[in-house]
């Protein structure tokens, strides 16, 4: 298991990555301003989507990092 500051550094990583340092930095604010539940919100994620459709899209967004 990775330790919290491991978890941590690695998150900012993948937000800066993907975001950008300044909406990486916007989307730490907004989750800390705001009461939020992960657990809530992972449950609800992708309630409207099939099985089969959650699959084809996490390969698909899998694929985009398998060319870099």
């Amino acid at each position: 298991m990775r330790a919290d500051s491991e978890i941590k550094m690695l998150g900012l990583e993948v937000l800066n990555k993907n975001l950008g340092i300044v909406e990486a930095e916007r989307f730490v604010a907004l989750i800390q301003r705001e009461r939020f539940d992960y657990t809530e919100w992972r449950q609800d994620l992708f309630n409207e989507l099939s099985g089969q459709e959650i699959s084809k899209r996490a390969m698909e967004f899998q694929k985009k990092f398998e060319n870099k």
